[in-house]
């Protein structure tokens, strides 16, 4: 099993930047593709940004390229999203999940996840 805690959220004014970082326990997952989520109140949750093992290659949501990025630190058994020049928009809670077993934007082909930290931009 593994088990994902998010953390690095909080308030911020729009333009601003947060770095969100997930830690996984129970297994290393540095062979996982991993993945980032976000979810606003009374919204699906959607895609955000996605890695494969090694960093290679990323993917990113069409609302968040440009902005945000992508990294993970193996030997720390850490995913981070860095996100920038935040938005209004970009208020939700965000999740992290781990080793899909299809493409990675698909909701259904995680097996784990954290709980989410809540990421608040104001105006």
């Amino acid at each position: 099993q593994v088990q994902l805690v998010e953390s690095g959220g909080g308030l911020v004014q729009a333009g601003g930047s947060l770095r969100l970082s997930c830690a996984a326990s129970g297994r290393t997952v540095s062979s996982y593709r991993m993945g980032w989520f976000r979810q606003a109140p009374g919204k699906e949750r959607e895609f955000v940004a996605a890695i494969n093992w090694n960093g290679g290659i990323t993917h990113f949501g069409d609302s968040v390229k440009g902005r945000f990025t992508i990294s993970r630190d193996n030997a720390k058994n850490t995913v981070y999203l860095q996100m920038n020049s935040l938005k209004p928009e970009d208020t939700a809670v965000y999740f992290c999940a781990a080793d899909p077993r299809g493409g990675v934007v698909l909701i259904s082909a995680y097996d784990y996840w954290g709980q989410g930290t809540q990421v608040t931009v104001s105006s």
